[in-house]
């Protein structure tokens, strides 16, 4: 695959959160997106559905050695950087008002290449300052089929 080619992928997404006060809470959800090489790494899209209570929503993910960018655009806007060791703070707007949110990556593992592969990020998540939780999220990619 050559740098800005295109590819139709499955994405597998598993996100687990485990906030202050909850018992936690887990998101599964297959579903079609793109793998491009771009020149820092790797970029994933896909859309969102009502399964994420996003529906609508666009999600991005540029995955680079030692970085992994996630945004959102859509009824929900938001950046989120994790770099291990890093915290970066980042606004999170909604229809019903903006938070600040930090977060700070503990571990980053990736596999990405062109044929798709695996990446597992692990963070805490910091609203308005204080730790709100121990997340994380691990995705698989695998190329799309094409069948004649």
């Amino acid at each position: 695959m050559t740098e800005k080619q295109t590819k139709d992928v499955f994405i597998s997404i598993l996100g687990l959160q485990d906030y202050e006060g909850t018992d936690g809470d887990s998101v599964e959800l297959t579903t079609a997106g793109k793998l491009t090489r771009t020149a820092r790494g790797y970029h994933l899209s896909y859309q969102e559905s009502a399964l994420t209570g996003m529906e609508g929503i666009q999600t991005n993910i540029e995955v680079s050695p030692n970085l992994v960018m996630l945004t959102r655009t859509g009824q929900v806007c938001s950046e989120m950087v994790f770099e291990k060791g890093v915290r970066h703070l980042s606004l999170y707007d909604t229809p019903f008002g903006s938070l600040e949110v930090g977060v700070a990556a503990r571990s980053i593992h990736s596999t990405i290449g062109d044929r798709g592969g695996e990446l597992e990020v692990n963070y805490s998540i910091n609203i308005d300052h204080r730790l709100a939780g121990e997340n994380s999220f691990s995705l698989k990619v695998r190329e799309a089929k094409v069948t004649q």
